[in-house]
């Protein structure tokens, strides 16, 4: 089944929407909540949360791509959960990929002006004049919490590419944004 007809049974409120969506995209959710929390059990927690937000959105929201819908909802609530645990479960690598986007994202404490929907923005209008492994790099890492040496396997590259690769492109991103007027 495809993503249309998916987001057409949560329109027609009928409940196997759910489990069609389970079906599709669980795996791939149960991967982005375990690399954020390292737990299976605060893990399937989140996926299950993911898919009653999922049901609870559809509609009045007609997200253009399912999966990345519900891979961000999970997303956010597996960093929701570990925060609640006081990041005592966060793994190095996590930390990591944080504290590397915070040297160039902007602090709320000094650009409380710009909102996340136009960092949000800027980010994607970046991106996608990146070159397309560019961009599937960026996007494991911070967004999928890959480390660097999974990435490597999954390009067949070096795990020195991938971070000279990741440099550069933090580098652009943050030269891009203050272009943009976004104040780093």
């Amino acid at each position: 089944m495809d993503d249309g007809e998916i987001i057409g049974l949560f329109f027609e409120r009928n409940e196997s929407a759910i489990s069609e969506a389970e079906r599709k995209y669980g795996k791939l959710c149960m991967n982005v909540a375990n690399k954020i929390l390292d737990s299976a059990e605060d893990s399937e927690e989140c996926v299950n949360d993911a898919f009653f937000k999922l049901w609870n959105s559809i509609p009045p929201t007609e997200p253009n791509s399912l999966k990345g819908f519900v891979c961000k909802i999970t997303r956010n609530l597996a960093l929701m959960r570990l925060r609640y645990n006081n990041c005592q479960k966060r793994s190095v690598e996590l930390a990591v990929s944080l504290s590397e986007l915070e040297e160039v994202l902007p602090d709320d404490r000094v650009s409380a002006s710009v909102d996340d929907e136009e960092i949000g923005r800027a980010i994607n209008d970046f991106l996608a004049k990146q070159k397309p492994v560019v961009r599937k790099v960026f996007v494991l890492k911070y967004v999928y919490f890959y480390t660097q040496k999974e990435i490597a396997e999954h390009f067949s590259f070096t795990e020195n590419k991938v971070n000279s690769m990741l440099c550069r492109t933090r580098k652009k991103l943050r030269e891009h944004l203050v272009k943009e007027g976004i104040e780093v």
